[in-house]
């Protein structure tokens, strides 16, 4: 089993809808993002076009934040997930820089989203629901409680909702796609399979589970 991603870059709007949701799962503070849509252009007047990345966490097989992490926070799962231990980070910042993605961050503490106003009461159930540790490495964790829970009540994650990652569930457009890898069965596989899916910079050698369409 290999949990993976694949995004649809035809279909992707650039709503940041999947940044919202992430954000909004996972109570993060003011400026963090573990979903992030790049937007840019190519070409010349009158032939302009708009160019839309969303990128995030790849949960790479050869992930170089967790050859680098000295405590072993950083691990990956038989799943394929990669993940940090809060209680083993120190802080160091090795597998931020080491992540050839800049796909992680360092959280330094609380932050008001209106600041000398206290925090709002959506703030207040983040703290208690999902508390994030300071000073430790942060990213995007394919929304690995709702991937847990749900198989454990039996559920399959990128068919379920309740099993699947929020930036999936949120997507208007439906350009991505969750699911194992490793099942050939499986829509996430079979759209990789039939239209080409390309990694981002396979180069990098780190083997990726997000997979782009029509990169």
């Amino acid at each position: 089993m290999r949990w993976g991603m694949v995004i649809d870059l035809k279909k992707c709007l650039g709503c940041y809808a999947c940044t919202l949701g992430c954000k909004a799962e996972h109570f993060l503070p003011p400026g963090m993002f573990w979903n992030r849509v790049i937007i840019g252009e190519a070409g010349k007047y009158p032939a302009v076009r708009k160019l839309i990345l969303p990128v995030l966490c790849n949960h790479c097989s050869e992930a170089a934040c967790v050859s680098v992490c000295p405590t072993g926070a950083s691990s990956r799962r038989e799943d394929g997930v990669v993940l940090i231990e809060a209680e083993k980070c120190v802080g160091c910042g090795y597998c931020i820089m080491a992540c050839p993605y800049r796909q992680r961050t360092r959280y330094d503490g609380k932050t008001e989203y209106h600041p000398g106003q206290g925090f709002t009461p959506w703030e207040v159930l983040g703290n208690d629901l999902y508390p994030l540790q300071e000073k430790t490495a942060v990213k995007c964790n394919f929304c690995v409680e709702k991937l847990d829970e749900g198989l454990a009540n039996g559920l399959k994650p990128g068919v379920d909702r309740e099993a699947t990652p929020a930036c999936v569930i949120a997507c208007p457009t439906k350009a991505r796609v969750f699911g194992d890898l490793d099942d050939d069965m499986c829509e996430a596989s079979h759209l990789i399979r039939e239209k080409k899916g390309e990694q981002l910079h396979a180069d990098f050698g780190t083997d990726p589970s997000v997979y782009y369409l029509d990169y």
